[in-house]
């Protein structure tokens, strides 16, 4: 085979990497929702573009009870396209909703794409069986960056935050760019249908770190995970820092969530920004009863505001975009802040049933 017939039969979707796709593949896509009206559309758009030829797909929107115009605007889309179906999901919960479409679906393969996302590439559907059938792994990861494009500068200071090692948690891997084998754990968001007769649901007791517990019995069950850079999904990074700090108090609850159900699933690194928060508001006082602390307080806070300080230095360097150094700072202080707080909120919560995250 020649490169121009090569390129043409990529182009048209029958291959990918050389390797024939079998012609009865079938994909599920599921989007769980609420209150998505400024989005959905434009990721519905995207996910009916994809080239699909030889592959059977159904699109299975989750919504959790919007009080927006999210259901009308999916209602609108399936009237036109029988392969997207409307499904309620009166609990609410991101994990309630995977499970109802599971539940509903009929596909092979089983991928997870959220209401608030770009797809960069039209070949998403065929680079998901092809990676399937080619690494014979039960499930797949993808990277997720934050997207960029048309950010604000808090935006972009928020993506740059979010790659760095004082970012994100340092086991993840959901900003590594090789295809690489690793544990599901916080990257694999497509499985092969007998991975749920395997290991089971979604605990719908998590509404954080939901993806992570169910990838965690993966993994324990010794099932295999592949990264594949083309399966990568942009996100828009949030808005405001209100918006940040909340995501990231729900990760944090539901870190000590998982924990409680898999021991051995939390470790030091985890509970840093827990021990952050609790020395910046306990260590005053402390120190007030015993003057001789004083020193070690500040210290120590010198080290955690000067490593911060550094890394947005180094980033702003990098990415030549001096504007970031304003926000950047903050940023890192909302991300730890907000992890430690969640942490130490759930921590609090021991022997009582908390409903939601």
């Amino acid at each position: 085979m020649n490169t121009s017939t090569a390129i043409a039969d990529l182009e048209n979707g029958l291959l990918t990497q050389g390797h024939a796709l079998k012609p009865d593949a079938s994909v599920t896509v599921i989007v769980p929702v609420r209150n998505e009206e400024n989005a959905i559309g434009h990721v519905l758009d995207q996910l009916l573009r994809q080239q699909r030829d030889g592959l059977k797909l159904e699109i299975l929107v989750v919504d959790g009870r919007s009080t927006d115009k999210t259901r009308e605007i999916v209602a609108q889309y399936v009237a036109r396209h029988p392969e997207i179906r409307l499904l309620d999901n009166p609990k609410r919960l991101s994990s309630a909703g995977r499970n109802i479409a599971i539940r509903e679906s009929h596909g092979d393969y089983l991928v997870v794409i959220d209401g608030h996302c770009e797809l960069p590439t039209r070949m998403y559907f065929h680079d998901l069986v092809d990676a399937f059938e080619r690494s014979g792994a039960e499930c797949l990861g993808r990277p997720q960056p934050l997207d960029v494009s048309n950010a604000t500068t808090l935006q972009q200071a928020i993506a740059a935050a979010r790659s760095s090692p004082l970012g994100h948690h340092p086991d993840s891997f959901i900003y590594t760019n090789e295809e690489v084998e690793c544990p599901a754990g916080s990257v694999a968001v497509a499985y092969k249908r007998t991975v749920f007769e395997s290991v089971g649901f979604f605990d719908e007791e998590f509404d954080a770190c939901e993806d992570y517990e169910l990838n965690h019995r993966i993994d324990k069950a010794g099932l295999r995970c592949r990264l594949i850079p083309k399966l990568t999904v942009k996100y828009e990074p949030r808005k405001k820092l209100i918006g940040l700090f909340r995501q990231l108090f729900r990760y944090g609850r539901g870190r000590v969530r998982m924990s409680r159900k898999h021991r051995g699933t939390i470790n030091w690194r985890t509970l840093v920004p827990a021990a952050l928060v609790l020395g910046a508001v306990a260590g005053p006082p402390l120190c007030a009863a015993l003057p001789l602390l004083w020193p070690y307080y500040f210290a120590v806070m010198g080290i955690y505001f000067g490593a911060t300080f550094a890394e947005a230095i180094r980033l702003a360097h990098a990415l030549k975009d001096w504007r970031l150094l304003a926000w950047l700072p903050v940023v890192f202080w909302t991300i730890h802040f907000g992890s430690g707080c969640g942490l130490l909120r759930e921590m609090a919560a021991v022997g009582r049933q908390v409903k939601s995250l």
